[in-house]
């Protein structure tokens, strides 16, 4: 059978990130089990990547005051009768837009079904722009999204619970992700470029990975920093990323080596090339950076989050502490920066873990779930 996909996403291929990153590997999969996928998500002049797959361009806006992404609109009739050519078997949507909810009811109204991927707690967003209070609508509009697909898909053990909890729909499943064992490897790391970026060999690094937003808590971050400082405890940060909280960041971290956006064989010899890495994030439902990091043997200092308790064993491959404390963040990276046997040894542990994760047998779990919901609609 030709499986015919109509994927949706908010941003498909014009900036970089994990979500996205995620969805055209799985693209990738799906296209070499024999499968015909069309995307339809925004498009830009100059997109971060090339898409994988054919790419349908959906009407959308700037989002304010975060320009570089934009906001998915109402389908046009141009993409309803493309969609229509299309005829697919399969709906997937991957965030809860104005697009998606209207490729939710186009697939309803002829019998398709929806399958939902879960990639960002968006409810979690607004606290860090101080509108916290509107968290519980946010929750509730999700429900009533979510509720009208068929199926949830989630990265992780612990975002599936939470979205059973949050009764968010009653089928959800695990989609988790990979990790590229050709670029993140212990033997990346190179003493030589930390060297050329002014580390001396005996300093202890402390990386940051990812996208420079407020909601990966640059502030926990920068706070504990200081925290460690004043306590006396010497560091170094490499930060690997780019966004538009970059000067923000830099303004905190007076000391802090910015390498900005890296890919490829260079991204995983900065990545091994730190001692140890430090995600505060409480917003994401996996967390490719710190999969990457274990991958590459570094101990893993994380906030106990959906994703992070997922793949971070407390005590054996690295430290979870409650979201927001600075002091319990210290207290991890301290430990690490003053017993590189400790490190070594929650960084090894790490790395077996890393190991279970290979893409296409992830990816393979969606190809299934597709195939129940047809038989069920069948």
């Amino acid at each position: 059978m030709d499986l015919r996909i109509a994927m949706f996403s908010g941003n498909y291929n014009y900036v970089r990130d994990g979500a996205n990153q995620a969805l055209n590997r799985l693209v990738d999969y799906l296209l070499r089990q024999g499968c015909t996928v069309r995307a339809y998500a925004p498009k830009v002049d100059n997109p971060a990547f090339e898409p994988t797959g054919e790419l349908v361009g959906v009407p959308a806006l700037p989002i304010p005051g975060r320009s570089e992404y934009r906001f998915p609109l109402a389908l046009s009739p141009r993409v309803k009768r493309d969609m229509g050519r299309f005829a697919p078997h399969i709906v997937h949507v991957s965030s809860p837009d104005i697009a998606a909810h209207a490729a939710v009811r186009w697939a309803r109204a002829r019998g398709i079904p929806v399958l939902a991927s879960v990639h960002t707690r968006f409810e979690t967003y607004p606290r860090y722009y101080h509108l916290g209070f509107i968290e519980p609508a946010m929750v509730a509009g999700l429900r009533r999204f979510y509720n009208r697909c068929d199926a949830l898909v989630a990265p992780s053990e612990s975002m599936v619970d939470l979205l059973k909890r949050q009764r968010m729909n009653s089928d959800v499943s695990l989609w988790t992700r990979g990790v590229d064992r050709s670029i993140f490897v212990p033997q990346a790391r190179d003493m030589a470029w930390r060297r050329s970026m002014g580390i001396e060999d005996h300093e202890r690094v402390i990386g940051f990975l990812g996208r420079l937003v407020m909601e990966k808590g640059l502030d926990v971050f920068t706070d504990t920093c200081a925290e460690l400082s004043r306590r006396g405890v010497a560091h170094r940060v490499i930060v690997i990323g780019q966004g538009p909280a970059r000067e923000w960041f830099e303004d905190r971290l007076q000391d802090g080596v910015f390498v900005g956006h890296q890919t490829g064989a260079e991204l995983g010899r900065a990545v091994a090339s730190m001692d140890m890495l430090f995600n505060p994030s409480v917003t994401e439902t996996f967390g490719n950076v710190t999969l990457e990091a274990m991958a590459c043997a570094l101990p893993v200092v994380a906030a106990i989050a959906t994703g992070s308790e997922s793949l971070v064993e407390d005590g054996v491959s690295g430290t979870l502490v409650t979201p927001g404390d600075v002091a319990g963040f210290a207290d991890a990276l301290q430990a690490y920066c003053a017993d590189p046997a400790l490190a070594e040894r929650h960084g090894k542990a790490g790395e077996a873990r890393a190991e279970n994760y290979g893409w296409d047998r992830i990816n393979s779990a969606v190809l299934s779930t597709y195939r129940r919901l047809l038989a069920e609609k069948g």
